[in-house]
């Protein structure tokens, strides 16, 4: 990119449009793309069915799914390519807070501990933040049999440890967009003008105000 960034993260609650984003920047941009592989959790099902019975499982899996995924990109040259991914390694620890028992996280930390040191940092992170209602409509919509079970009451706690991990969040320029009325696969301005923001180098947090109209 012309700003200098080569590893962009994007981040979000489920349902915050973060896969839908990346590949569409990937595509605008000509870039390596790297998904969560969310439907690959074996646990995951059992999860939501079971969340105190499975949360333990279905959390070391996507810690070490991610870790994988995660030294594949610090392998890679970012100085020649560039890399979107649609998570932020460091936000593992949001939902093992949230659905692990006390001794199961004391477990999830030690490890987390002797993963972290050996992942590199985004030169961007974006958070894409939407309302309990919104991230919950945008979950029935995509039809995942799994994700039935899911409540807006589940949705607003996550909600609130996405805003905690991100009001403290230093490690990389930090670029907050609120999705409730943006559509970025079906209006191409909303993306465009977005793509524009990215390009715009920048340092510490900064909140997208779009240089349109909201809901037009």
């Amino acid at each position: 990119m012309a700003n200098g960034v080569r590893y962009v993260a994007i981040e979000g609650n489920i349902g915050a449009g973060k896969t839908t984003l990346a590949r569409l920047v990937a595509e605008e941009a000509g870039a390596a793309l790297f998904q969560e592989e969310v439907d690959d959790n074996p646990f995951i099902s059992k999860f939501y069915q079971d969340p105190k019975g499975h949360a333990f499982q279905a959390q070391l899996f996507f810690l070490l799914n991610r870790y994988r995924q995660q030294t594949e990109i610090a392998q890679r040259d970012l100085f020649s390519e560039l890399v979107i991914a649609d998570y932020l390694f460091a936000k593992d620890s949001i939902f093992a807070n949230v659905t692990l028992e006390d001794d199961e996280l004391v477990l999830y930390n030690r490890l987390l501990e002797q993963l972290r040191g050996k992942i590199a940092s985004p030169d961007l992170v974006i958070y894409l933040q939407a309302s309990p209602g919104v991230l919950h409509d945008r979950i029935r919509r995509r039809g995942r049999s799994f994700e039935k079970a899911i409540t807006e009451e589940y949705l607003a706690i996550l909600n609130d440890a996405f805003n905690h991990f991100f009001f403290h969040y230093e490690d990389s320029p930090l670029l907050i967009v609120n999705t409730d009325r943006l559509d970025f696969a079906a209006r191409g301005e909303h993306l465009e003008d977005l793509f524009a923001r990215i390009m715009e180098r920048f340092t510490g947090t900064r909140f997208y105000v779009p240089s349109w109209e909201p809901g037009l």
